[in-house]
């Protein structure tokens, strides 16, 4: 099964891509990859994917399909978020901290050397001392690119600003006065850029909640973009941590399962394609919430590490089942358990 991930890790994320588990019925445990059309790869029951052609072909959203004696579990998969901070200076600091802490590969671009090191210190994956201009010739962009223009000055916002508008991106956001703002779109509208491109970049930067300092700032702009990444109907359901403990070769010695929220109803505490790996042993990666619900999952999940048989497990978390395992959240979720 690790040759599912690793082909699963190596596929071009910037095209369609779907991840595909029959989760019950004829065929449970079977997988395939779906990508712009057609399947890419099939293991265990190949044959019965056919069944799902037509419904998948107009796949829009995470979700579960029946046809027949089979349940499908469709993943739209993105690749990894990439955070690109135009500007090193107070307010860059808090951004680069938190980018880190949820997730985001996080690249910082100043003109200045002490700047520059001081983003490389603070954690940024990737610093970048050059030219706003040149340095973001180096940026392809992606639909999981988020870029944040936070410079000193309107005329380095109009260079990166030129620069991005054109790339493939998931947000673009600006810092400025409207004044400022005015000026810098004023100006590339008149070197040709469309009003209408322009006119979707996220200005004033970052929601409205009074913001003061660098860090509420920050806290404002990185809540922007949680907003605007899972406002999409794509999941990332396999964060680079769990992805690369599925495709590692020094733990294959050692029986593991892969957990994944496959349906969601209420206010569970975390969504649809949410994943941990659980081995032999108890030591887990990922979470799917926590609390004693996850502790009665993992002891599921010992056991399909151990015996190698797929389990589908409904899990009540309805305010009277919530109240007696001390849990704040309710819902109900169904939880796909696999071997790896």
């Amino acid at each position: 099964m690790a040759g599912y991930y690793e082909e699963l890790s190596n596929a071009d994320k910037n095209k369609s891509l779907i991840s595909l588990t029959i989760i019950s019925g004829q065929g449970m445990g079977s997988k395939a990859l779906w990508s712009d059309g057609e399947f890419i790869l099939k293991q265990g029951d190949e044959t019965i994917f056919d069944d799902f052609s037509e419904e998948l072909k107009n796949l829009d959203k995470t979700q579960t399909i029946k046809i027949q004696n089979s349940t499908l579990f469709c993943e739209l998969v993105t690749g990894e978020k990439y955070m690109v901070v135009c500007g090193a200076g107070h307010i860059s600091i808090p951004i680069i901290r938190i980018g880190k802490m949820l997730g985001f590969h996080v690249t910082v671009i100043d003109d200045r050397v002490s700047f520059a090191n001081t983003a490389r210190k603070e954690g940024a994956d990737a610093v970048i001392c050059k030219p706003f201009r040149e340095a973001l010739e180096e940026i392809s962009g992606s639909t999981g690119h988020y870029f944040i223009i936070v410079t000193r000055g309107h005329r380095h916002d109009q260079d990166c600003l030129s620069q991005i508008i054109g790339k493939k991106n998931a947000y673009i956001g600006m810092i400025g006065s409207r004044a400022r703002v005015k000026l810098v779109k004023d100006f590339l509208e008149s070197e040709g850029v469309s009003r209408v491109l322009l006119d979707k970049i996220y200005t004033p930067i970052g929601l409205k909640i009074n913001a003061q300092t660098p860090e509420e700032i920050a806290v404002a702009i990185m809540a922007e973009i949680i907003q605007i990444k899972n406002g999409s109907r794509k999941t990332f359901g396999y964060p680079k941590e769990i992805l690369e403990g599925l495709i590692s070769r020094e733990s294959d010695d050692i029986p593991r399962s892969l957990v994944t929220i496959v349906s969601r109803k209420g206010s569970a505490p975390r969504d649809v394609g949410s994943k941990m790996i659980v081995m032999l042993d108890g030591s887990t990666m990922g979470t799917i919430g926590g609390g004693c619900v996850e502790a009665e999952v993992c002891a599921i999940a010992r056991e399909v590490a151990r015996d190698k048989t797929p389990v589908l497990k409904k899990v009540d978390m309805t305010p009277d089942n919530a109240e007696d395992e001390g849990m704040v959240c309710g819902g109900i979720v169904e939880v796909y358990i696999e071997p790896v």
